[in-house]
C-alpha cells in the first residue's frame, strides 16, 4: 500500500538499470482495465489481480489490506481496521470509481474468524466496476496472458511462478512490471506461499496477481517479508480467499480466465539467463 504523497521519484534510479535489458508487450490493449492496473483506495494505491464476475457485474481483485485503516503493520486481518463497504475506489483505465463491495478483513471480523492463518494471509477485496467500463475490461495479464484457471494444489519449493506489478515507485518504467521467480513453498496450512522474483514487490504492488508455471492463478501479494526469508514476498492462496468469500462472504464470484498463457517473453527469460 502506497499514498500517493509518498512516491518518491529517486526510488527509480536504483531499478532503471535493469530496464535496457528489456521491452515490453501486453495481451490487451492499451488503457484497458487488466490485472496490473493501479487502484487508489482514499489515496492509497495498490495493484489490482484479477477479474471477476457472478454472471451479472464485473470485478476487478486488490488486497484487503489496501482499504486498511491502520500501519502497514497491521497485517492480521481479524483485528485491523477497514474502510466499510461501499467505499469508492479509483481505477486506471476506468472512467468511473470503483465500489468496495467485498474485504476479507470485514467478513473475518463480522463472523469471528479465529483461524490464526486465515487471519494472517485472507486478503482479498472486491471492487465491483461500473457499468460503464464493463466494455473496457480484460482478464488477461499484461505480457503474460492467462490466467488459464485457478491452481488448487499450491506450487512446490522451486517451481517458477510469474507476476505483474506496477507500482509508481517504478516511474513508468514498465520493463520491470513483469517478473519470474521461484516458489519457496507452500506454508500456514495452505494458505500462503513465499516467493522470491528477480525484483521483489515494492509499496504499491499490494494485490498483484501471481500465476504458476501453466498461467493458473496462484494467488495475490500481501507481504513483504522479513524473516526467515529477508526480501521474499508472502503470496495468498486465491483459491481458499475465493472460497471463504463465497462460502463465508456470501458471495457468488468466479475467476475471468484470460487467453493462452506466455512466459517465454524476453523480459522474464533475458534477464534471469
Amino acid at each position: 500500500m502506497l499514498s500517493r504523497s509518498r512516491i518518491l521519484a529517486a526510488t527509480a534510479a536504483a531499478v532503471a538499470a535493469l530496464a535496457g535489458a528489456a521491452a515490453t508487450n501486453s495481451t490487451a490493449a492499451a488503457g484497458d482495465i487488466t490485472p496490473g492496473v493501479m487502484t487508489f483506495t482514499e489515496g492509497a494505491q495498490c495493484t489490482a489481480n484479477f477479474v471477476f464476475t457472478d454472471g451479472k457485474d464485473t470485478f476487478i481483485g486488490q488486497a484487503a489490506h489496501c482499504s486498511g485503516m491502520g500501519a502497514a503493520t497491521d497485517t492480521n486481518g481479524c483485528e485491523a481496521e477497514s474502510l466499510p463497504l461501499g467505499t469508492k475506489v479509483e481505477i486506471d483505465g476506468a472512467n468511473e470509481p470503483g465500489t468496495l463491495v467485498y474485504n476479507s478483513w470485514l467478513t473475518m471480523r463480522a463472523v469471528g474468524e479465529d483461524d490464526e492463518n486465515a487471519c494472517a494471509y485472507n486478503d482479498f477485496a472486491l471492487v465491483k466496476l461500473d457499468r460503464a467500463d464493463r466494455g473496457s475490461v480484460s482478464p488477461n495479464i499484461p505480457v503474460l496472458g492467462g490466467p488459464t484457471g485457478i491452481d488448487r494444489d499450491g506450487v512446490a519449493v522451486g517451481e517458477e511462478v510469474f507476476s505483474y506489478g506496477n507500482s509508481s515507485l517504478r516511474s513508468g518504467i514498465t520493463q520491470l512490471s513483469p517478473k519470474q521467480g521461484v516458489s519457496l513453498g507452500t506454508t500456514g496450512d495452505g494458505w500462503t506461499h513465499p516467493v522470491y522474483t528477480l525484483t521483489p514487490g515494492i509499496p504499491g504492488d499490494s494485490g498483484s496477481p501471481f500465476v504458476d508455471g501453466t498461467g493458473q492463478a496462484l494467488g495475490v501479494l500481501s507481504t513483504l517479508s522479513i524473516a526467515p526469508t529477508p526480501l521474499s514476498n508472502n503470496v495468498s492462496d486465491l483459491g481458499k480467499m475465493l472460497d471463504y468469500a463465497n462460502g463465508k462472504g456470501g458471495l457468488d464470484v468466479t475467476l475471468v480466465r484470460g487467453d493462452a498463457f506466455d512466459n517465454s517473453f524476453p523480459v522474464l527469460r533475458g534477464l534471469l539467463g
